[in-house]
């Protein structure tokens, strides 16, 4: 069976941040939620000042802590070695993100999407409302993926956590995260560390890698290559 992961170029990553819009339309995401994110950082005295910035996702990480940590196992390892979530057995206890040690499990503390419900307008009579825009196109999330759908709820409740899949659902149909297919630079690869011709594994022995939090042990599957 395949062992997913991904390769990130920071060679590659201008800092963009099309990665993170993408995942929010492919997957439906909730405003302040981020199932891709960043780290930002600057450091030194001008003129000597450096600027760090490295994209974060779930790192679908061979011993997770969040998988350990859910005491109805709503988090679970498939057989892809991705780090899954069944909503329908989440009970919003949050010991899943207690447990991560890497901040990328997000939880729906309200309604998700209340802007396309909303009827105040910015400006009066100036500009529209969400729930305008929502009854003119005829859709409650205008922006609505159905595809998301197939193989996870499209749109998560309030009271549970949600976060990255690594677009289980289009993984499965041998294309690449939404994520990685629209990142300008193709900064991003996923391939199948258990295949030793895999371009992911030819990219961390030509470059070596890093990782986030190696001290945790939880064996992150998000190789960082290269660096700027």
């Amino acid at each position: 069976m395949a062992r997913y992961g991904m390769v990130i170029d920071l060679h590659k990553c201008v800092g963009c941040g099309a990665c993170g819009i993408a995942c929010k339309n492919e997957n439906n995401v909730d405003q302040g939620m981020f199932w891709a994110h960043h780290l930002k950082r600057t450091t030194g005295v001008f003129p000597n000042v450096s600027y760090e910035y490295v994209p974060t996702l779930c790192n679908h990480c061979d011993n997770a802590a969040c998988v350990k940590a859910c005491p109805t196992k709503a988090m679970y390892k498939d057989d892809k070695g991705l780090t899954l979530h069944n909503p329908d057995k989440c009970i919003g206890c949050k010991s899943c993100m207690q447990a991560c040690p890497y901040d990328v499990i997000n939880f729906n503390s309200k309604e998700p999407h209340a802007f396309w419900r909303d009827s105040t307008s910015l400006i009066d009579k100036g500009t529209g409302s969400g729930q305008e825009t929502s009854q003119k196109t005829g859709q409650k999330l205008p922006y609505y993926n159905p595809e998301r759908a197939t193989t996870y709820a499209g749109i998560r409740p309030k009271g549970i956590v949600e976060k990255c899949t690594l677009c289980d659902h289009r993984l499965a149909k041998d294309e690449q995260p939404y994520c990685a297919y629209s990142c300008p630079s193709g900064a991003r690869i996923v391939g199948d560390f258990d295949d030793p011709t895999s371009e992911v594994n030819k990219l961390i022995a030509q470059y070596g890698y890093k990782q986030l939090k190696p001290h945790a042990g939880t064996k992150p599957k998000v190789f960082y290559i290269r660096h700027f």
